[in-house]
């Protein structure tokens, strides 16, 4: 996969201080980040967090109301099709005609390129070998995300964006995605990702940047994040759920209280001393629950999107 890079030296997106009101609603308030060339960059937030909003102004669909965008050095206000000539889109709902077949469309998509990529190259490459034929209204969620990441990457894009890349992929398919986003990377493409899965961007970003209702919250790599001054973490793994006042009124005396992270997970902020440790079990025991798993460490990237944007549902 080989890329030929021009305009700007600055990175390969750029934001300063911008805003889009719809009426008086602020869809995104005072957003700044840059992605640098060669990087994955992925933009994290809740439902309704200003992300889609912040990707369609950059991909030059919407204007901002007030602030700058530079997209490989280009204006996508003032000239939104030499920037979409020069990035990939990925879009999470695939964006084919319902009665298209595969290769038909990655034909016509490679029409509207000067220099595409080999279909064929990419049909194997995404494992569409044996859909050539089928139309994209038969294809399962999986399949036709992995032939919109084929429409993507066919113009041999300087900047892509990813939308939820994974969602509906089965586990074969999402590691092979990751590979193809690593590769990308190794060859010099920028990529801007979105998702809600924080195992992915934890394992492809070099960059993370927060967002929750319309401003940045957090940046930095993943490892800055995860780091933090609060103690080591005592993870617990059950095969039942804790009664959760009781086992804290049983640790009380340690000054430390769990949590629930998910559903028959549990961590407790604090030195893992022998005898934390013995009172865990033994009040797990009590409670006739079973340990399944028991372990330090330190928080990952869910842990710090939760403690900065709530644990709370949003309407």
């Amino acid at each position: 996969m080989t890329t030929t890079f021009g305009g700007s030296p600055e990175g390969a997106l750029v934001l300063r201080d911008v805003t889009k009101r719809f009426g008086d609603t602020p869809a995104v308030n005072g957003m700044t980040f840059t992605a640098q060339r060669g990087e994955v960059l992925a933009l994290l937030g809740p439902n309704g967090a200003g992300k889609t909003t912040t990707v369609e102004m950059c991909e030059g669909f919407l204007k901002p109301t007030s602030g700058s965008i530079s997209v490989l050095g280009i204006d996508p206000v003032t000239q939104p099709e030499k920037v979409r000539s020069r990035i990939g889109i990925m879009l999470q709902g695939g964006g084919s005609y319902s009665g298209i077949k595969v290769r038909e469309m990655l034909e016509l998509t490679a029409s509207y390129n000067q220099d595409p990529m080999d279909i064929d190259w990419l049909i194997e490459l995404l494992g569409l070998g044996g859909l050539q034929k089928t139309t994209y209204r038969r294809l399962s969620g999986g399949q036709k995300q992995r032939l919109s990441l084929a429409l993507a990457m066919i113009g041999r894009p300087e900047l892509i964006f990813l939308d939820e890349p994974t969602a509906g992929m089965d586990a074969q398919s999402r590691l092979a995605v990751w590979d193809i986003v690593s590769a990308m990377r190794r060859d010099g493409v920028s990529v801007l990702l979105t998702t809600h899965l924080m195992d992915e961007a934890e394992a492809l970003a070099d960059k993370v940047v927060i967002v929750d209702r319309g401003t940045v919250v957090a940046e930095g790599t993943p490892a800055e994040l995860t780091s933090h001054e609060r103690s080591p973490l005592l993870s617990l793994e059950t095969a039942s759920a804790l009664d959760l006042p009781a086992l804290n009124a049983a640790l009380a005396r340690f000054d430390v209280s769990a949590e629930a992270s998910r559903p028959l997970h549990y961590q407790v902020a604090g030195a893992a001393s022998p005898e934390l440790i013995a009172a865990l079990a033994a009040e797990a025991a009590a409670q006739n629950v079973q340990i399944r798993g028991l372990g330090v460490s330190h928080r990952n990237l869910e842990d710090v999107f939760l403690d900065i944007t709530g644990r709370e549902l949003r309407s």
